[in-house]
């Protein structure tokens, strides 16, 4: 139970990103967490206990989400309105502009075993568009096919490949200013 409490933040994070509803995101945290400790026996330990506890919420949130679309409670995705500062990204030849290329993070073993990293991963992921938060984490945090988005989300496959790519450019703005400017502490 002390390991369910100490990932309940996280979880309702990360179902709120998906759900954009803070009581739904509740709901599907504790129908996660029931469900986690129903199945504790059969944790087999392939995998962290948080990676499953996760693993469990995903499968609630995706099922949450259908359910919303068959209600028509669903709320589409807006279109991105943030070309410009993208483009001053990168040259007309498409190679990174000097003094906006990507930084060293150091080795990404040592990175993602930080704690600090983590805590600015998950501010940068709140601070995101709904839009492209969602995308990137269905893609990215939860594992689903480009073809899988596209299906739950109603949206195009170029379109969700520009979601992807101005989510990854905004989170790594994010990142090196809150983990490279802020102290690799």
């Amino acid at each position: 139970m002390q390991r369910l409490a100490a990932v309940r933040p996280r979880l309702v994070s990360f179902a709120r990103l998906h759900l954009r509803n803070s009581a739904a995101a509740e709901d599907a945290v504790q129908d996660a967490l029931e469900a986690a400790i129903e199945k504790d026996a059969s944790f087999s330990g392939r995998s962290g206990y948080e990676t499953w506890v996760f693993g469990i919420l995903k499968h609630k949130i995706l099922d949450l989400m259908r359910a919303q679309k068959r209600h028509g409670q669903w709320q589409p995705l807006e279109e991105e309105s943030d070309d410009d500062a993208i483009d001053r990204l990168f040259q007309q030849s498409g190679r990174w502009q000097k003094e906006a290329r990507p930084s060293s993070w150091g080795e990404p073993e040592t990175v993602f075993e930080n704690e600090r990293f983590w805590q600015v991963f998950d501010a940068c992921m709140l601070v995101l568009p709904d839009n492209l938060a969602r995308v990137f984490s269905l893609r990215e945090l939860m594992g689903l096919t480009t073809e899988q988005i596209c299906r739950e989300l109603a949206i195009k496959e170029n379109n969700c490949w520009t979601i992807l790519h101005r989510a990854r450019l905004r989170l790594r703005t994010c990142i090196e200013q809150g983990w490279l400017s802020g102290g690799k502490s």
